[in-house]
């Protein structure tokens, strides 16, 4: 006779083997898989402690955050000299701007970070008001504003702007006009009509061939010998003309990649609905082929908000330049301070540059929506 039993009641969950889950297996499957991996794992802990280490203690740890002069930054074990950058902030963002007349620049600032936000944040609405607003209305109150010289306003030539101001105008002027013309020079090239399409190939190939700091060099010192006698420019206009020609060259291949990946049919259908050459490229061609090549115009728009440090050589002070110009203080002279100014000036592009990356991720996936 055999004798059974039967359980009654459900036995209790076991967790499961620490080898298939919990950190121990995640260490496991991601950093110890293989030999090559256990190198590279162990590589790439030794440089992490070689480098942040050192960085945290020198930016954080040994780091002098106040004083009033050199003083206060000297000595064989002294980090960054955070009170040479708390003593030289005004200067870094606004550079030499009339400190009775700097709200006029806090207010520009004020006005492109709630117009930009109106553009980013999907819920918000009235997008194309927003638009309009930051592409026309925006650019001519903020040159009135941060110019001056009527309505009551103080007249502040360009000379006087510097700092974080200069790098803002020149990168938000050349992105706002890169990219219209950088379409309309993209269609060009693709154009049927032969006059057009030499014209777009010239003069993206033009721009292309030569390097940014010519293009600036060449804008501040032989443009005002091609312009009628009475006529000039000053020296940020210069620099904002040659910038916004240059990047609308490198981005018309950008957006030329992304109308060379739209298929045939979607042409076809348009054409077969009715619609006109602009009808079909507005409605249909266009926004498929932007929503494809957002990272490449981000790239570029990245990429030109860091080529705005070149404009200091045609004597605009920049983020990057005011800084350089700073190290020369004999009250703030040791041995830390350009390494601490260089640090507080990647630390600004760093942040200015991840934030238009990481957002546009987050548009990617957003529209991305053919492919889920």
């Amino acid at each position: 006779m055999s004798i059974a039993y039967v359980r009654e009641t459900p036995a209790e969950a076991l967790p499961p083997p620490s080898s298939t889950s919990g950190p121990v297996a995640w260490l496991r499957a991601n950093l110890f898989s293989s030999w090559f991996n256990i190198v590279l794992t162990l590589v790439a802990v030794w440089l992490l402690w070689s480098i942040v280490v050192p960085l945290v203690k020198f930016a954080f740890i040994d780091a002098v955050w106040t004083g009033d002069n050199r003083e206060a930054c000297l000595g064989p074990e002294v980090g960054a000299c955070w009170a040479f950058v708390n003593a030289k902030f005004g200067q870094f963002v606004y550079g030499t701007y009339p400190v009775d007349e700097r709200w006029r620049v806090d207010l520009v600032y004020l006005m492109l970070v709630v117009g930009l936000a109106a553009l980013a944040i999907p819920k918000v609405p009235y997008k194309r008001t927003s638009a309009l607003c930051m592409l026309v209305a925006f650019p001519v109150l903020s040159f009135i504003l941060l110019q001056g010289g009527m309505f009551g306003l103080e007249l502040v030539e360009t000379t006087r702007w510097g700092g974080l101001l200069v790098t803002l105008v020149v990168s938000y002027v050349g992105i706002v006009a890169s990219l219209p013309l950088g379409v309309l020079l993209a269609l060009g090239r693709r154009s049927k009509l032969p006059i057009i399409k030499t014209f777009s190939v010239a003069f993206i190939e033009l721009w292309r061939g030569v390097p940014l700091i010519t293009v600036l060099f060449m804008s501040s010192v032989m443009l005002p010998l091609f312009l009628p006698d009475g006529v000039s420019f000053n020296k940020l206009l210069r620099a904002l003309i040659g910038v916004a020609l240059f990047s609308s060259a490198y981005m018309a291949e950008v957006i030329r990649g992304g109308l060379q990946a739209i298929p045939k049919g979607q042409f076809e259908g348009a054409q077969a609905v009715g619609l006109g050459y602009w009808q079909m490229m507005r409605l249909i061609i266009l926004p498929q082929a932007l929503k494809l090549v957002i990272p490449g115009i981000v790239n570029s728009f990245i990429s030109l908000l860091k080529d705005t440090s070149l404009v200091l050589i045609i004597g605009l002070f920049d983020l990057l330049g005011i800084v350089q110009r700073n190290f020369t203080d004999a009250n703030w002279a040791t041995p830390v301070t350009s390494t601490t100014g260089y640090l507080f000036a990647g630390f600004v592009y760093w942040v200015l540059c991840f934030s238009m990356s990481r957002y546009s991720l987050y548009m990617e996936r957003r529209l991305d929506t053919s492919r889920r």
